[in-house]
């Protein structure tokens, strides 16, 4: 029961920011230009389904919640992880942009880039360093293997024994000793 409500709870978070925080912003909520509204609402469909995929992996793999105080448990590299590394910050902001093309908005553009520039920092000296302590060189590779932003092209998947073979080679020089020769084959 204490979980259901600190998921409840958590879904607060992006209300306010995707909401009250952009109405706080701009009074004129009015579509001033068709065709900007529909960029911008097909702008903030990708975001919303950034943010819905990046909140199932939390809570069904991380066993965590969206909110600080309930982080997530177990490290998710699956799903928009494996694209990115932090797909739930990159759905707001997108988000966040969407809104601001659709209702033609300096100031939530503003706020969007304040948002990037402040989350850009928070993750370089707060939140990476704590992740790498809390889950060690599993998030150092993964680190190593997912950018911060930009999405990869395929999904990050880890070096498992179900993706890996090695082949033993045993060679016999000249003088008779004996060589053994590994090298991994990737498929």
């Amino acid at each position: 029961m204490k979980r259901a409500l600190q998921q409840i709870i958590s879904f607060f978070l992006p209300i306010i920011v995707l909401i009250l925080v952009p109405l706080c912003i701009e009074k004129d909520i009015t579509i001033k230009f068709l065709p900007a509204f529909i960029i911008g609402v097909i702008i903030m469909v990708i975001g919303l389904y950034a943010i819905t995929m990046t909140v199932s992996s939390i809570i069904r793999i991380g066993k965590g919640t969206l909110a600080p105080w309930s982080p997530s448990r177990h490290l998710v590299i699956v799903g928009m992880y494996g694209y990115v590394r932090n797909p739930m910050i990159l759905g707001v902001l997108t988000v966040l942009f969407g809104e601001s093309v659709a209702i033609l908005s300096s100031g939530i553009l503003i706020l969007t880039v304040c948002g990037f520039v402040i989350n850009a920092i928070w993750f370089i000296i707060y939140e990476e360093p704590n992740l790498e302590k809390k889950f060690g060189d599993e998030y150092r590779e993964y680190k190593r293997n997912v950018p911060r932003w930009i999405p990869r092209l395929k999904p990050y998947t880890p070096e498992s024994d179900l993706n890996r073979i090695t082949r033993i080679t045993v060679h016999e020089n000249v003088e008779n000793k004996t060589v053994i020769k590994t090298d991994e084959v990737h498929f």
